[in-house]
């Protein structure tokens, strides 16, 4: 009999194999050859690639933020070699690591990516950049992100999104410029039920003037949870927080991201599939010093 965790490990490791050819060709600005092709596995009829099986890149739901994860993150963003993650934007003219656009959305903890792909839908002239902390998590968006390229080859769609595997708790600064980004996303978040991991939650005080200070004026933080503990929390966070303005019911209603959000991910679609509730609650960046 098969060990079903050997199985897993060699579909992964095929996966990397492609993923660093399809990598190399990407910076190129070259596609993948038919003769390549062939060398792949996965592969239809018609020459498209696969999107890679969700089921062998399973791993926990949350993971510990505190942890020491071994991340490689850039001294400050002037270091951020942004071309790995986008090179249709970066042209031989430019410095090593430059592109020709900066990140605006930021899907952080974005899972297996559903939302991340949908801003890319929505936002076509936009960067986005998906933040997830768990390692074959984040390869299987890389996957999938890379196979979505390689099949829209005509459009050239969705090379305005990318995932880097990266700790938001931690690191935001390193990575972004102060007001660099219009978007942020927290959707179904780990909540950390038992109070004494209340610290470990993904809004806080101190780790809302970090994203007050990446998130432009004007900017939009969305939120959203299957957890009423959990939404009562963030709000009264955002609530208490000088830097932000919640923003109402109508606003949600109207706005095409607090769709998206609700229906894209896979935790929504969970929660929707088993009837849950899903609590919304979105917060406007004032300017400094307006209240």
């Amino acid at each position: 009999m098969t060990d079903p965790s050997s199985k897993r490990r060699q579909y992964r490791e095929s996966k990397e194999e492609e993923r660093i050819t399809l990598q190399k060709l990407e910076r190129k600005h070259v596609r993948i050859s038919e003769t390549d092709k062939e060398k792949i596995d996965d592969v239809t009829d018609t020459g498209e690639l696969k999107m890679p099986r969700k089921r062998f890149y399973r791993q926990r739901a949350h993971s510990n933020p505190f942890s020491d994860h071994s991340l490689e993150y850039p001294v400050s963003p002037d270091e951020m070699d942004w071309s790995k993650l986008y090179p249709y934007y970066h042209d031989g003219g430019m410095e090593e690591g430059q592109i020709s656009k900066t990140v605006e959305i930021a899907d952080i903890g974005c899972g297996f990516g559903g939302l991340t792909v949908a801003l890319a839908e929505e936002f076509p002239d936009t960067l986005i950049l998906g933040m997830e902390i768990r390692v074959q998590v984040t390869q299987y968006v890389e996957d999938r992100l890379l196979a979505l390229r390689e099949n829209s080859d005509e459009s050239n769609g969705y090379q305005n999104a990318a995932v880097i595997r990266g700790n938001a708790m931690k690191f935001l600064p390193n990575f972004f410029y102060k007001g660099q980004l219009s978007k942020m996303f927290f959707c179904f978040p780990d909540p950390h039920f038992k109070q004494r991991k209340h610290k470990a939650r993904i809004i806080t005080t101190t780790l809302l003037s970090e994203y007050a200070y990446v998130l432009k004026e004007g900017g939009v933080i969305y939120t959203i949870t299957d957890v009423l503990d959990l939404h009562e929390w963030m709000v009264k966070h955002l609530d208490a927080h000088p830097l932000f303005e919640r923003l109402d019911k109508e606003w949600e209603q109207a706005d095409r991201c607090v769709q998206i959000m609700s229906n894209a991910t896979e935790e929504g679609k969970k929660v929707s599939r088993n009837g849950g509730d899903k609590w919304v609650a979105c917060y406007r960046r004032l300017p400094s010093g307006a209240t």
